[in-house]
């Protein structure tokens, strides 16, 4: 499709754009924006954006792409499809590929094949080699190549000296440490939340505690080192509280929780759906109202989608040995709509706020700047085989009609739209 196009009346949600929620038409030539007015006349491609919503690019902090070494999950190609599908124009890679991320020559690779694509691809970096919690990684040597961040990903760090190292040393850099909370000491090979339906169910459990103790420890140890950290995917209530007592006492800390976190209980294992079966868990109904209140008071500063695409023999499988993960690119517009978020709330918490934890430059809505937006609403879609872009099709939300749709993504001179 050509990258010249008029969106007609659209709504602006930027909050730190003079256009804020008004209503006004955005032309786009050659990848630009070169000119917003409220009404403008044009020979070309005209698009229709009444009633919908334009807003920076979402951007997602929590994605696996498989490539290199699993691409039978995922590749570039068909991540960046599904991506650019769900309103994203930015992704922050975890490194749990195969080789991981825990070398310059890995996170040169990632940006090189990357490159001149749609969607910005953002490697994170491991914090320790090979993901092993042992010996910290070469944090430094792959920021200069364009590690945006490091973490263990899927691999929560055991050890609190470790954790306390690669904080003081991230801190020297001003780079920023991902905490993935789980004791596994606790949390064991249990596979879904400890409560009443795992009682009911006769599954071991995995507690709330194994989430908590590691928040409490890794608040501890930034507060100690006076590094910033930042937690992924919470899921507990009490976590919420912790995060919210450590950010009044000026602890550097952000936190972000995954969309289907904020929609589904651990209810929803009762038929042994492998399509349920994430980490953390789906915790209580308690829980989840705790995560959507913290998330509207700013305590949680951003979704993800924490897309984990499987392939499917992983998955339909008994409960007990199935993976862990949802595809979720696609699907974190519509999850964040049922949880009763407005477009102005979803765009601070997936446009504005994940750049402003990595330390990246917001996408301006004004004349001059590269179009870097997604068109979006609340209108019906229905998520299938068809519409699915990814490789995989691990989700729980496959045929069903979905309320929250992207009609365009732009980013790079680059221009998709949706049927």
């Amino acid at each position: 499709m050509s990258s010249t196009l008029l969106i007609k009346s659209c709504t602006i949600v930027h909050p730190q754009s003079p256009h804020h929620l008004k209503v006004m038409d955005v032309l786009i030539e050659k990848g630009k924006i070169t000119k917003i007015a409220s009404n403008i006349s044009f020979d070309g491609k005209n698009f229709d954006g009444k009633g919908k919503f334009l807003a920076p690019g979402f951007f997602d902090l929590n994605v696996s792409l498989g490539e290199p070494g699993l691409e039978t999950k995922e590749d570039f190609e068909t991540g960046t499809k599904a991506a650019m599908a769900g309103g994203f124009t930015g992704l922050a890679v975890m490194p749990h590929n195969q080789p991981t991320t825990d070398s310059k020559s890995q996170v040169e690779y990632m940006i090189n094949k990357a490159k001149g694509n749609l969607v910005d691809i953002f490697p994170y970096g491991t914090i320790s080699q090979k993901r092993e919690g042992k010996d910290l990684s070469e944090m430094f040597d792959m920021t200069q190549s364009g590690a945006i961040a490091f973490t263990d990903g899927d691999q929560p760090v055991q050890d609190a000296g470790l954790m306390e190292r690669a904080l003081l040393y991230a801190k020297g850099f001003d780079g920023l440490v991902l905490s993935y909370p789980d004791d596994q000491s606790i949390s064991g090979k249990a596979k879904m939340n400890e409560g009443a339906m795992s009682t009911l169910l006769g599954m071991k459990g995995i507690p709330n505690l194994a989430e908590e103790l590691m928040v409490v420890r890794d608040l501890y140890l930034a507060a100690y080192t006076e590094s910033k950290v930042h937690f992924s995917t919470i899921s507990t209530a009490h976590a919420v509280e912790l995060i919210k007592a450590a950010k009044r006492k000026g602890t550097k800390v952000t936190c972000d929780v995954a969309a289907h976190h904020l929609v589904l209980t651990d209810e929803a294992v009762a038929d042994f759906d492998s399509n349920y079966k994430v980490k953390p868990p789906l915790r209580t109904k308690t829980d989840v109202e705790a995560l959507r209140k913290g998330l509207k008071e700013g305590i949680i500063d951003a979704v993800v989608s924490q897309h984990a695409p499987q392939e499917i023999e992983f998955k339909e499988v008994e409960f007990e040995i199935a993976k862990y993960g949802i595809i979720g690119l696609q699907t974190v517009l519509p999850l964040l709509f049922k949880a009763g978020f407005t477009a102005e709330e979803i765009v601070t918490k997936l446009s504005i706020a994940p750049r402003k934890i990595l330390g990246l430059a917001i996408p301006e809505l004004k004349e001059g700047e590269i179009a870097n937006l997604v068109l979006f609403d609340k209108s019906e879609w229905l998520y299938n085989e068809d519409s699915n872009f990814s490789k995989s099709a691990n989700t729980p939300f496959l045929n069903q009609t979905l309320n929250g749709k992207v009609w365009l993504t732009c980013n790079n001179h680059q221009v998709y739209a949706s049927n």
